[in-house]
């Protein structure tokens, strides 16, 4: 697979505005640690997660400006971010979209190391999501497509966290499309590969049987690690942004003689192809 290495680089202006949007967010493995190394990423941009002039993202600032990994660079602000599955996903669908070839926005949310709990409505990770999902709208004549959701493995070192997991990621489900007044909202989540043994299967179980209209679960189980044993490595993010993308173009992007109200409306599981 061809590699190159592409500077981050930082604009205040961009002259597009994107007509499809989607929110990326959770925690780590959403921001992307792929090649990150001594907490250094190696700058090395795999051939399916490279830049196009279609694809944007809402900056840290609030402006729209041409999407480059590492994606979450000025939003996942502790730790060093690399590759995640946001640029593969985005390079994946963007001719699928309408009449392809539209200009498509991504718009980073996901910060390392945060628990469900801190995605509450009233806390401020939520409140950031909220404020960066409406200001990607505002002005522009997009649509939020979908919110693309890895985050758990932070609840899997207590049982308590664990057993209330899936009744806080389907209020935060409620509450999201609530307050961006899309009740109909896709919700694509990703079911944790790492976590603490203890409880990691049970986080995954309330993934995996959230049963809510338009949600959709892809399954990250079996993608390569790397040898902190929690995080994704460069290769993994791509395939996952890969499925990410499968599992929107499935279920949501079908023309509408092809779809129903109801054709999304459990939550199908995408796995790994053997």
């Amino acid at each position: 697979m061809e590699e190159t290495k592409i500077p981050v680089t930082e604009q205040n202006q961009f002259p597009q505005t994107p007509k499809h949007i989607f929110i990326l967010s959770g925690q780590s493995n959403m921001a992307g640690r792929g090649g990150v190394h001594h907490h250094h990423w190696d700058g090395v941009v795999p051939l399916d997660s490279q830049p196009h002039a279609s694809i944007i993202r809402l900056s840290a600032n609030l402006h729209w400006e041409p999407a480059l990994e590492p994606l979450h660079h000025d939003i996942d602000v502790r730790k060093a971010c690399g590759v995640g599955p946001g640029m593969s996903f985005a390079n994946a669908v963007k001719d699928h979209l309408g009449g392809g070839g539209e200009c498509l926005g991504l718009v980073p949310c996901a910060v390392g190391g945060t628990a469900i709990k801190e995605w509450e409505r009233g806390q401020h990770l939520y409140d950031n999501m909220l404020k960066r999902s409406k200001e990607s709208v505002e002005k522009t004549k997009g649509e939020i497509k979908a919110l693309l959701w890895y985050q758990g493995e932070s609840d899997t070192p207590s049982y308590h966290t664990a057993e209330a997991y899936k009744e806080n990621m389907e209020r935060l489900i409620h509450n999201v499309r609530e307050d961006l007044g899309l009740p109909s909202l896709p919700i694509i989540q990703v079911a944790i590969a790492s976590g603490d043994e203890r409880y990691m299967e049970k986080v995954r179980e309330a993934q995996l049987g959230i049963d809510l209209p338009n949600v959709i679960c892809v399954d990250a189980k079996g993608l390569a690690l790397k040898e902190d044993n929690l995080h994704l490595t460069t290769e993994a993010q791509v395939k996952l942004g890969h499925m990410l993308a499968d599992a929107f173009l499935t279920h949501f992007n079908a023309p509408p003689s092809q779809s129903s109200p109801c054709s999304a409306s459990t939550n199908r599981v995408i796995s790994i192809s053997k």
